[in-house]
């Protein structure tokens, strides 16, 4: 009932950029709490940023001041702005959310139904020269 769908993954060069994009769709009444993960070949996977509904951010260490995070509450879209990549950054990135998805009355008004957490299927960036 409800997909996460990322895109914008590719080969960069060390110090380029990238944007990724993840849209929710489907049957939500609204979206909580946001998120991107990486995992490298090898490692486990790790949060790298989060975003709240109000707006409120978090990094993991490695990747303050190069990693924004934002989102676009009328899209149900999140971005990752990625700059200054290192080839450390090389991984799968996932996009979470934790939705809360609509459910039609016999009105056929939407109400609130309960939070699940999704995620999506992973975009590949690679930073290599």
């Amino acid at each position: 009932q409800v997909q996460l769908v990322e895109s914008g993954g590719a080969l960069v060069q060390p110090g380029g950029s990238l944007r990724l994009s993840c849209a929710a769709s489907g049957s939500i009444f609204s979206i909580y709490d946001m998120g991107w993960y990486r995992q490298a070949p090898g490692k486990q996977r790790e949060l790298v940023a989060s975003i709240g509904c109000a707006g409120r951010t978090e990094y993991t260490d490695p990747v303050k001041g190069r990693l924004t995070i934002s989102r676009d509450n009328a899209k149900n879209t999140v971005y990752l702005q990625m700059n200054s990549l290192k080839p450390e950054d090389t991984a799968v990135y996932y996009c979470n959310a934790d939705i809360f998805i609509c459910i039609p009355t016999v009105e056929a008004v939407c109400v609130r139904g309960p939070k699940g957490n999704y995620w999506g299927q992973g975009t590949q960036v690679t930073v290599s020269s």
